[in-house]
Order: structure tokens, then sequence, then C-alpha cells
């Protein structure tokens, strides 16, 4: 089984933050599912098994595991850690989709391994994981305008033109961790990275 796990921080001040689009990412996938999805409050996390049609997902099984981590993006890794360990799954079958400051918004990056890149949330699974090598999509949400603290930058809603740009970003996303787990990292890799969604054009200045 594989397990997809969306980044943020739990409550509803946080929802429309930069911050908590792997929250977003990971509803989307719900929403495609082709049975009901009942989210369950488990190990510090809300945890949901969703299947997916052969026209989505190829493979051994259809099911995949969501995970949305309640407890506060610096020690998220602490509830995945306690999730992955119950359903045994190594990082070789996790992704995470996850805010990047240092990619450009309109714009996703599929990887595999490495650091943390000074992300609270993967500094946490790194932490907590005994094994880095897990995929992940980087959801670019750019850098704040000069003199903007970057923090507050990721902790704020997406301005009104980013919204209008998200449903087509947000799909994407979720198309891309499909893909991890059907093809491989490397094959999403060459898909996805670098690459326009047409339609979903970055705004000239991005305002709060």
């Amino acid at each position: 089984m594989w397990l997809l796990v969306g980044l943020g921080n739990p409550g509803p001040g946080y929802a429309r933050n930069r911050h908590n689009i792997g929250f977003r990412v990971l509803d989307q996938l719900a929403a495609r599912s082709e049975k009901p999805v009942v989210w369950k409050e488990k190990w510090g996390a809300l945890v949901a098994e969703a299947e997916f049609a052969p026209s989505q997902l190829r493979g051994a099984t259809n099911k995949i595991l969501l995970c949305k981590p309640m407890e506060f993006m610096n020690v998220s890794g602490q509830a995945v850690s306690r999730v992955a360990s119950f359903w045994k799954v190594p990082a070789a079958r996790l992704a995470v989709v996850y805010d990047e400051l240092d990619i450009p918004f309109e714009r996703l990056r599929v990887g595999f391994g490495g650091g943390h890149g000074g992300h609270n949330g993967i500094r946490s699974l790194l932490a907590e994981l005994p094994d880095p090598g897990f995929a992940r999509v980087r959801f670019g949400v750019g850098r704040p305008p000069a003199g903007r603290d970057a923090a507050a930058w990721v902790l704020a809603n997406f301005s009104q033109e980013e919204e209008a740009a998200l449903p087509a970003l947000i799909d994407r996303a979720a198309d891309a961790l499909l893909t991890v787990t059907t093809e491989g990292a490397t094959a999403a890799m060459n898909k996805f990275n670098a690459k326009d969604v047409p339609g979903a054009k970055a705004p000239p200045t991005l305002k709060n």
C-alpha cells in the first residue's frame, strides 16, 4: 500500500494558507476516490483509504492511504511516523506533497530523498522517519515580495489571483502523486517538473 501525505497546519484558521496546500491536494485526491472517503483521526493525523479507477491507478492494488497530520507543521513527522509504522509502509512507498518557497507559483518539482531545504515539516519527517528516501511533490508558492517575512508569507492566504489559478495546479499536483505511485518518482519528474499548466498563469504582482 502507498501512503500519500499532505502537509499543513490543523484548524480552520490555517485552511487557506500557502503552507496548507498539501492538505488541499489530499482533499482533491479524496474527491477522486471511487468510494466515499471517510477521514478518521488516528495517531495524531486524519487518515483515510481511497480507491481509484484503473484509468487513474495501475498496479496490484487500487487502494491508497491518505494522511493529513493534525499536529503542527514543525512536529508533523511524529504523526506520519506513527501512521507509516502501523501500516508498515517503507520509504519507497511514501510520497509527501508540500509548499515550497524556492519554486515559483505555478510550478511543481517532483523528487525523492535529500534534505529539508528549510521546510519545517520535512525537517520533522527526516527526524522521525528511519529512511529519508521518500518521494516529494513540492508545490511552488514563490518567494514573498522584498521586505516581506518568509514565515508570514507561507502563513498568509493565497491572493485572489492565485486562488483563481489553484484548481488546475492542485489537480496537477494530485496527478503527480498518482504518477509516483504508478510509474515511480523518476517518471513523475520527467512528466511534471518545470512545465507550465495551460490556463493557470501566475499573476504579475502577488498581493494579500
